[in-house]
């Protein structure tokens, strides 16, 4: 039996070194996934970090078709954030790497390894406005409205 694919949501961060690169370079990953196709990526954004200290994250979402299940597609995420040298010290801490999984079709998932849709998404500007770049019909006025008070600049990258 063949599955049909599935279009997921997929935020990315990074505040230490080369941030665009790392997102870029993570973007070139999920193209290469197997059980991945169909990539298209918001701009970049720059915001500063939420419930957190250290420099500005660089920001952007992703949208992409897999056949893969959300737990699958967890794992090959957190592969790509392991590759590019994300470490976990602590909770909120600086990183290298962040994708977090937003949204997985019209699924939802709560287990102790995953949430979606993601539980803060709809709390930060930083998924809110380059998910809106792909999926308008995903983020309403009033979300974005509710987030306007956090800071978050596009790139024109």
């Amino acid at each position: 039996m063949t599955r049909e694919p599935v279009i997921a949501y997929v935020a990315l961060g990074a505040n230490l070194g080369d941030a665009a690169g790392a997102l870029r370079e993570a973007v070139q990953v999920l193209a290469q996934t197997p059980g991945i196709s169909g990539l298209r990526c918001s701009g970049l954004y720059r915001s500063a970090p939420v419930d957190a200290s250290g420099p500005d994250f660089i920001n952007a979402v992703v949208e992409l078709r897999t056949l893969l299940t959300a737990p699958e597609l967890l794992d090959a995420l957190q592969a790509i954030e392991t590759e590019a040298g994300r470490l976990r010290p602590y909770r909120h801490a600086p990183r290298t790497l962040d994708l977090d999984l937003l949204l997985y079709g019209s699924a939802s998932v709560a287990s102790t390894r995953l949430t979606v849709p993601h539980p803060r998404m709809w709390q930060r500007a930083f998924v809110l406005v380059p998910l809106a770049d792909l999926a308008p019909h995903l983020v309403s006025a009033g979300q974005l409205v509710a987030v306007a008070d956090q800071t978050i600049e596009p790139l024109g990258v």
